[in-house]
């Protein structure tokens, strides 16, 4: 990294780049409304509409109904807001790297390969994307609503990303965008709202039940994580075979993970599944992506990974 950048920033995560173990008031709603989708309440106390998914052309890329509660010009909207207020904070402490550093022209490069092939949701067209690098130790990534990505330096340097593994970080962060999780979440808090009222009133519990729902969607909160996380792991898979990154990389890259948090996933990847359990789940993938790689057109640069960290760290989350 370049000695007149600052590596150590203190940066907060913008609220719509939040990871899915987070507890603050929105994923608590979102919790919450896991618990009552997983009783039937809110089941029968939202449209039909919201509880089926819409292909969009790719097998990978669907689109949960939830999303149309929300308008989406409004959260992408709110997104670039909060990035770009990041990305001031990142300015002030000095560490937004800028374009001519190597790893953002690293970054930007494998960005320019991947967002062609990004068509299967049409609003993705229209984004203005953004690729920027935040000089933080935490192992993070992050692409927002509309297009908006930021990697931290302790992500590359850390676990020493190959172009192959770096795309395969990349891919899965385009794929929650493309697949509209945090408008799906804010969908699914709107529909819990009135789930809620409706399920208090019908069984009679007020306060008293929605503390029993609280407590059961506690239970349920790493399925409905994981959920999303899987759905951008299938689709980053395939967004990087096209784009000719090697797929194989995506089980490297998931070893690194846990070889340098000792066997306990950093925060980043605290809602997916670990260890051998994971690592099957992507070579289950393999033979669906390794012909599309295989016929896909390579890069024609090759970029190596930046010095590596002394001492990993978390993610602040």
């Amino acid at each position: 990294m370049s000695q007149f950048m600052n590596n150590d920033a203190d940066i907060a995560l913008p609220p719509l780049a939040h990871a899915g173990a987070c507890r603050c008031a929105l994923h608590a709603r979102r919790r919450l409304g896991g618990a009552l989708l997983g009783s039937g309440l809110l089941a029968a106390a939202v449209p039909a509409w919201s509880r089926n998914d819409e292909p969009v052309g790719v097998a990978e890329c669907k689109r949960s109904q939830f999303t149309k509660a929300v308008p989406a010009e409004e959260v992408e909207a709110a997104a670039a807001q909060q990035y770009r207020q990041m990305l001031q904070a990142a300015n002030q402490q000095n560490a937004l790297a800028p374009a001519e550093h190597p790893q953002v022209r690293r970054l930007r490069y494998i960005a320019q390969r991947l967002i062609p092939f990004s068509t299967c949701n049409p609003r993705a067209a229209r984004w203005q994307w953004e690729v920027n690098l935040i000089g933080a130790k935490q192992i993070n990534a992050f692409c927002m609503p509309g297009g908006k990505i930021a990697f931290y330096t302790g992500i590359l340097s850390t676990l020493q990303l190959s172009d192959d593994e770096v795309a395969m970080i990349m891919g899965h962060e385009i794929s929650h965008a493309l697949l509209e999780h945090a408008r799906e979440r804010m969908g699914k808090t709107a529909a819990t709202r009135f789930g809620l009222e409706v399920g208090a009133a019908l069984l009679g519990l007020g306060n008293a039940g929605r503390m029993v729902g609280d407590l059961g969607a506690q239970l349920l909160t790493l399925k409905f994580s994981r959920s999303d996380e899987s759905e951008a792991d299938a689709l980053g898979l395939v967004l990087a075979a096209r784009a000719g990154y090697q797929p194989q990389a995506g089980v490297t890259l998931w070893q690194k993970m846990l070889a340098t948090n000792k066997g306990a996933p950093p925060q980043w990847m605290s809602t997916h599944p670990s260890g051998t359990t994971r690592i099957h789940e992507i070579e289950g993938r393999l033979p669906r992506v390794e012909p599309v790689f295989a016929q896909a057109a390579k890069p024609d640069q090759r970029f190596g990974p930046p010095a590596a960290s002394p001492q990993p760290a978390r993610d602040k989350g």
